[in-house]
């Protein structure tokens, strides 16, 4: 970072294996959001910043995509070390720039580890395979490679992990990186790129451009980026997918949510209203895989309100350095959108039962609270039910039967997580097949798969064929080459012959 005339420092970019300031002047200002202050200014990429970063990724492709597995291997072990014992390290910045408490900054980054644990298992995820004597005196085999130079474009809620589904798979398949994260919350991927960089990584192969959608543009129409990577709201992703497949690109875009939690009457009541609490307000709601939307079959919605609301009553917001569990939202502005919606409650009739504006935060004034918020009986026709809100907004939903609560879930454009709660195994194994939603949980209510599966939703949610880790993950940073061979024994040589080739 570098200093400005007013001592507010600049976050630069990372290029090459150092720092970079680029040619742009443009800035945004980064606040520490549970006190409501710039603590730094982020540059802001011009698009001749992103041909730099491009280029020096390309230029270390000519090494890194030869380089040996084991190579790459002890790069990423050297790093999984690091980010195990520096995690405290890491989450502390993320706090100081997110707002979420520390300890789901830990669990951040713990996730996003996972991802690292098997990426450092990549010879038997990048491994081809052989078949002997396929034709006679023919063999075949297939290798997979990497594609190239890579962009991932990360959001702000996850500023860690979300990187972390991403760069370590398409490090460990021997691509580079362009890697654009938000420029909420920028300083936890110049930190991971400064470690990385510890661990051995070569200069260029993971490259950080700070920016807005300049940066974003040019990554998408750069002839030389092979793919895109892309975690945010659903119609940033969909101009996402659209731009980028337009230019020949990979595209990967994973988009917004509005997860519903369907109880039946038989559910365990004291779990539900538990799950709710946790799923709805970790990390103030600003989660695609949160659970906004409790839908509650007759006749158990008034026991589950009064159950939830319990339990809201012992939450304490505030600074997430002190012992509270719910931290601010991100921004001034995005405080005050989520905050809107609950005038549009009560417009559409809606009962809100506690009403997070009225909040006494343990922090400072100025920071960007709302506390937890319950609205009750909220019509399916109002926008707080429709709308993705990305904060710690709880809707109630009442439904007369499942099979109304899963014609619900299923009317909407988003298909990103579900959960049932139920003691009932067949009615759990039916919502399996019934629902259309990407993750689903029984009596889990945040479905964030483990790393050796994929995560994704469906219809929305996603757009491209491919889910973000897991075995899909290495699928959309390798190609497949398939090699035919014959060693010709000249006494068997059968001379020429235009046919198409068949085998024997």
């Amino acid at each position: 970072m570098t200093a400005t005339d007013t001592d507010v420092a600049v976050l630069d970019h990372w290029i090459d294996g150092a720092p970079a300031a680029g040619t742009s002047t443009r800035t945004a200002p980064v606040h520490d959001p549970a006190l409501g202050e710039v603590t730094k200014h982020v540059r802001l990429a011009s698009t001749a910043d992103v041909d730099t970063a491009v280029a020096a990724a390309r230029a270390a492709y000519a090494d890194w995509g030869r380089a040996s597995i084991a190579r790459r291997q002890q790069v990423l072990f050297a790093f999984r070390e690091q980010l195990a014992s520096r995690r405290d390290e890491l989450a502390a910045i993320l706090t100081s720039e997110h707002g979420k408490v520390l300890s789901d900054a830990a669990g951040e980054v713990a996730r996003g580890l996972e991802v690292v644990e098997l990426a450092c298992a990549m010879p038997h995820l990048v491994r081809g395979s052989y078949s002997l004597n396929a034709s006679t005196d023919v063999d075949v085999h297939t290798t997979k490679e990497p594609i190239g130079v890579v962009a991932v474009i990360s959001p702000f809620n996850f500023p860690a992990m979300v990187p972390l589904w991403f760069f370590p798979i398409a490090i460990a398949a021997g691509n580079t990186v362009v890697l654009k994260p938000s420029e909420k919350d920028p300083s936890v991927t110049n930190w991971m790129a400064e470690v990385l960089s510890e661990c051995g990584l070569p200069p260029g192969v993971l490259n950080v451009v700070h920016g807005d959608k300049e940066a974003v543009d040019a990554l998408l129409e750069h002839p030389d980026v092979a793919s895109v990577s892309f975690v945010g709201s659903t119609p940033v992703a969909r101009y996402v997918y659209e731009t980028g497949t337009r230019h020949g690109k990979r595209v990967q875009a994973l988009g917004g949510a509005k997860n519903h939690m369907l109880v039946l009457p038989d559910a365990d009541l004291d779990l539900v209203a538990d799950s709710a609490v946790s799923a709805g307000f970790g990390s103030a709601g600003e989660r695609c895989m949160a659970i906004s939307v409790v839908v509650a079959v007759d006749p158990v919605g008034d026991e589950l309100v009064a159950k939830i609301r319990e339990r809201m009553a012992g939450l304490v917001t505030g600074d997430g350095r002190r012992s509270c569990d719910m931290g601010p939202l991100i921004t001034r502005e995005h405080r005050d959108k989520v905050a809107g919606y609950l005038d549009v409650a009560a417009t559409d009739g809606a009962t809100v039962v506690v009403d997070g504006r009225d909040v006494v935060a343990d922090g400072a004034a100025d920071g960007f609270w709302l506390g937890p918020t319950l609205v009750d009986h909220v019509p399916t026709t109002s926008a707080v039910y429709r709308d993705e809100i990305f904060g710690p907004v709880l809707s109630v939903v009442r439904v007369a039967s499942y099979e109304e609560g899963v014609a619900l879930v299923n009317g909407g454009d988003f298909g990103n997580g579900t959960a049932i709660f139920t003691n009932d195994g067949g009615a759990a194994r039916r919502f399996e097949r019934d629902v259309e939603v990407g993750m689903v949980g029984v009596n889990v209510p945040i479905p964030v798969p483990v790393a050796w599966h994929s995560f994704g939703g469906w219809k929305s949610s996603l757009f491209g064929d491919a889910k973000a880790y897991g075995a899909q993950g290495f699928e959309f940073f390798t190609r497949e080459k398939t090699v035919t061979t014959r060693w010709l024994d000249p006494a068997t040589h059968a001379g020429v012959d235009l046919g198409f080739p068949q085998n024997r």
